[in-house]
């Protein structure tokens, strides 16, 4: 009898981790394409503010939940004609509130606020190309870093953008698309790359935690892996461990994960990556715009 009670506690211990059975991904709303966006404006207007007044401003979404945290995709640029298409994804800690305003009302935290920099920096670069830039809050991110040591949001952020890559890639078959992923945020693109579309070519980390590989060439499919890190980033302070299903292992800034590095000159810290004036931005712009700087930028110290 002690023996077998010994083993349900051991069961539940490890349930509790997320080491024996692989949890579903949970339910969301589909993102679907363009034909989202009225059904999602209904749905922000009935919500009332600050979502009726989004959407009373024209903004556009493919996704809109305000259940819990709550998710959102929002896009910039025309995505039924984009052949060029970034999805930026962000990390701990984010949530609808704080889609628009930032963790902390800090504006350059803000998926939004990023994403919209991305934007215009890739339109000024090529006033020509055809750039949709979406900011990807399409998943329940840990509320802390001691919650998402186990990965078990990532994973399920991951299956939730592999939805995502697999519509894009049906209704754009020529565009090329480039996965971005900030902190926690990189190890979801990155598990989502794993088992995407060809049409995923980039794969972008700034300040990643993890990969979910310890190498850059471990990604499936001949994708180019990039990574940004800036020494004032406390990322660095993490261990590059993972055991018994936590942690993260190498980090992509690491220069022994094999990334092709991303400069980061006029990065102040962890949330800076993406801030106007900054040659991470772009430099990410470069990457989603598929250009010969893009290269160039790789080979960057």
């Amino acid at each position: 009898m002690r023996r077998r009670g010994a083993s349900r506690w051991a069961v539940a211990a490890l349930l509790g981790v997320n080491l024996v059975l692989p949890t579903r991904p949970e339910p969301v709303a589909a993102a679907g394409f363009v034909e989202a966006y009225p059904v999602m404006a209904t749905a922000m207007l009935a919500a009332g503010p600050p979502y009726a007044d989004w959407a009373a401003g024209g903004r556009r979404f493919l996704l809109f939940d305000p259940r819990g945290d709550g998710r959102a995709v929002e896009v910039l640029g025309d995505l039924a004609d984009a052949d060029r298409i970034a999805v930026l994804v962000p990390g701990v800690g984010s949530t609808l509130a704080d889609f628009d305003r930032g963790l902390g009302g800090v504006a350059r935290r803000a998926p939004a606020v990023q994403a919209e920099q991305l934007y215009r920096v890739s339109r000024a670069a090529d006033p020509a190309a055809r750039v949709a830039v979406l900011a990807w809050l399409g998943y329940d991110p840990p509320d802390g870093v001691l919650t998402a040591a186990g990965g078990a949001s990532a994973r399920h952020g991951a299956a939730a953008l592999a939805v995502l890559l697999r519509e894009l890639a049906a209704r754009r078959p020529a565009a090329t698309i480039t996965l971005v992923g900030h902190s926690y945020g990189a190890l979801v693109v990155a598990l989502a790359a794993s088992d995407a579309p060809a049409q995923v070519t980039d794969v972008v980390s700034l300040g990643g935690v993890g990969a979910g590989v310890q190498r850059a060439d471990d990604l499936p499919g001949s994708r180019r892996f990039w990574a940004a890190e800036t020494s004032a980033d406390w990322i660095r302070r993490l261990p590059p461990v993972r055991l018994l299903g936590l942690g993260f292992g190498r980090r992509p800034g690491d220069p022994a994960f094999g990334a092709r590095p991303l400069p980061v000159t006029g990065v102040a810290g962890h949330d800076d990556y993406l801030v106007p004036g900054s040659a991470t931005l772009d430099a990410v712009a470069a990457v989603v715009l598929g250009s010969g700087d893009a290269e160039r930028v790789g080979d960057a110290r």
